[in-house]
């Protein structure tokens, strides 16, 4: 569930749940995509085995997703990604026991869906939602100023 974004906020995307580790990730990255798009998508993650396969690979080369991976035991360059996890786990995980594994992945999503990605303010984004930060910088990135008119008068 790494985050799938531009070089802003992380917009996160959950799988279904597959137990195979090699679809996972384009499962979740097909999720993060559908909910939104923007240019300039960079796909930050660990370098574990569903996002270093081969399907993956070629799902990121699809949709036009440029894959970043980290080194390894270095959680600095993925700081935004693992804000996140301390906050699910911080603000979910850590208040809650799951009787099954559907309950759980039901309140992750409601979490991230629900919660995290519409109204969860930041203070690295201006204290906006990721989503409201993404419609206001994707607003100002539309936005054209006039043409100059040529006529006199």
């Amino acid at each position: 569930m790494p985050g799938t974004h531009p070089p802003y906020p992380p917009y996160c995307g959950l799988g279904d749940g597959d137990p195979s580790a090699r679809r996972a990730g384009p499962k979740a990255l097909d999720m993060a995509l559908g909910r939104r798009r923007s240019a300039g998508v960079i796909h930050h993650s660990d370098q574990g085995g569903q996002y270093t396969s081969l399907a993956f690979g070629k799902r990121c080369e699809q949709a036009g997703v440029r894959p970043a991976m980290g080194t390894v035991g270095d959680c600095f360059d993925n700081a935004m990604c693992e804000s996140f996890f301390a906050t699910l786990e911080c603000e979910l995980l850590s208040r809650r026991r799951f009787k099954t594994q559907a309950e759980a992945r039901s309140a992750v999503f409601d979490f991230i869906e629900g919660w995290y990605n519409p109204h969860r303010r930041h203070s690295a984004l201006d204290y906006l939602s990721p989503i409201n930060y993404e419609r206001s910088h994707s607003a100002q990135a539309d936005y054209r100023s006039p043409t100059p008119s040529t006529e006199t008068g």
